[in-house]
């Protein structure tokens, strides 16, 4: 159990530290200090500092799976995609412009691919959709959430970008219902 502290203790410094400067400027000794342990425990429980992000990345990633069952729309989706950025904004644009963006970006693709999976399947649930239409349906909404969250992270997570997002998932209501009328 106290392990489990311990690690959970070292995630939540460094999130801490990265709401205060960028992830280039934070050490493990800085992360060791704020824990109060020494350079052996953090090693104990991860390789370096990419293992640490990728660590904190696979948990975030599994809190937001774990609450997104009953998706129906793509502002669902979006609101899902965007969950750890807008929870933790400052540390994700510092891993977001770090030499680590790809770490970010993994799991940002793991999140689009959950929520599209689940909305998709919403939708068709009892349809007899072909398996090859459904692929490329969820194809298109994963990689369209992705783009416009990574445009939305570029941007500096601007109000303008999200609003832009939220206003096209308007122009598009009905898109989806249409695209499995034509597949069946």
């Amino acid at each position: 159990m106290a392990s489990s502290l311990t690690r959970k203790m070292i995630m939540e410094s460094l999130m801490k530290l990265l709401d205060e400067r960028p992830l280039s400027k934070v050490s493990i000794k800085d992360i060791v200090e704020d824990c109060g342990i020494n350079r052996n425990t953090f090693y104990y429980h991860f390789a370096d500092l990419p293992d640490l992000v990728e660590a904190i990345m696979r948990d975030e990633v599994d809190r937001i799976m774990q609450s997104y069952h009953g998706i129906s729309s793509l502002e669902e989706c979006a609101a899902a995609a965007m969950k750890l950025s807008i929870e933790h904004k400052r540390a994700v644009m510092h891993i977001y412009n770090s030499a680590n963006r790809d770490i970010y970006e993994r799991y940002l693709m793991e999140i689009c691919e959950y929520v599209a999976t689940t909305l998709v399947d919403n939708l068709i649930a009892g349809r007899p959709v072909p398996e090859e239409d459904r692929c490329a349906i969820l194809q298109g909404y994963r990689c369209e959430l992705f783009g416009h969250v990574l445009d939305w992270l570029s941007r500096g997570m601007s109000s303008e970008q999200e609003k832009h997002f939220l206003r096209l998932c308007e122009l598009r209501r009905g898109m989806t219902e249409e695209m499995l009328k034509r597949s069946l």
